[in-house]
């Protein structure tokens, strides 16, 4: 896609709070993404949850000695930029029917900025416009959330309107679509270290692993755990057409290490990092924490359990 920037201004990491040979807990880096997550919404529940819960005053959700006032004024630096927010727009496919909608809502009351579905942009040459009371709108900016795997996944006339993003268009992106294929599980292989379990692209393996039951099948750009193969059998491999565009990821052993008052429940902390352009590094801000009693995590894997999904994290100041 056109307009590409030299880097992602948004990078998540998925952590998983795992039990290690020696029975100690430890992190596992699952899954990372350069793509945004819920940004809003965490800033609405740290505020809902120092509102009812007794929380120390020595523990924060912010990471780096942000607050709720530099956590937002950074995020609207990057999102809005120089831009009057009525043109800039979070885009979706349908934002009002995902499950993450609440997000937008939260992101819209932040920032200001206006929820737009891909279905209502208007294009005139190389300008795309929105309506707004009537009126034609020009988009300037878009902080993207519309993911490619599920614009494929829409019926024929949206996946036509989509079309639209892969033209010549005067637009600023943040992130561009891009970053979605270029930091994800795509990247996990290049990346070696104890914290990260061995991944491999499947075209990679010239000999499967003999104990295949200690190993994870996913494909590398969905997205919420659609396609991933938990219990990997070779029948499950020889089926793949495309191995290129998958990896075989080494089982790690989440811990049972939330108390609940049922069975305990597994967790997964998101660190939420930002980079905004013209600085060297980017900077990690918040979090976001999942609870799960399934085999992964996520809504659609929790529906029948109580206890579960998600929440925060509270570090050490």
């Amino acid at each position: 896609m056109r307009g590409e920037n030299d880097l992602s201004h948004f990078i998540a990491f998925d952590f998983g709070i795992c039990e290690n040979a020696g029975g100690e807990l430890e992190p596992q880096l699952i899954e990372m993404q350069g793509f945004p997550t819920l940004f809003a919404f965490q800033v609405f529940q740290t505020e809902v949850a120092r509102k009812h819960f007794d929380i120390p005053a020595e523990y924060d959700s912010y990471l780096n000695g942000f607050t709720k006032e530099t956590y937002l004024q950074l995020l609207k630096d990057i999102i809005v930029a120089e831009h009057d927010p009525e043109n800039v727009i979070l885009l979706e496919i349908l934002p009002h029917k995902q499950k993450t909608r609440i997000d937008f809502y939260c992101t819209e009351d932040y920032l200001h900025i206006p929820v737009v579905c891909l279905t209502e942009l208007i294009k005139e040459g190389r300008e795309l416009f929105y309506l707004k009371d009537g009126r034609k709108i020009q988009i300037k900016r878009i902080y993207n959330r519309v993911i490619f795997d599920d614009l494929q996944q829409q019926s024929p006339e949206i996946q036509e309107k989509g079309k639209i993003l892969f033209e010549e268009l005067d637009v600023e992106w943040a992130p561009h679509p891009n970053w979605f294929y270029r930091i994800s599980k795509f990247t996990l292989p290049y990346l070696h270290n104890q914290y990260i379990p061995e991944t491999k692209f499947l075209s990679d393996i010239k000999r499967l692993p003999a104990d295949l039951e200690n190993y994870v099948l996913k494909p590398l750009f969905s997205f919420a755990g659609q396609g991933v193969v938990i219990d990997v059998t070779k029948a499950d491999i020889d089926k793949i057409t495309d191995p290129h565009n998958w990896i075989l990821q080494r089982k790690v052993k989440y811990a049972d290490v939330i108390k609940t008052p049922g069975i305990p429940a597994k967790a997964e902390i998101r660190i939420f990092y930002f980079w905004k352009d013209g600085e060297a590094r980017p900077v990690a801000t918040h979090n976001l924490a999942r609870l799960s009693k399934g085999k992964m995590i996520g809504v659609r894997y929790n529906k029948d359990k109580d206890w579960v999904g998600g929440t925060l994290a509270y570090f050490e100041k």
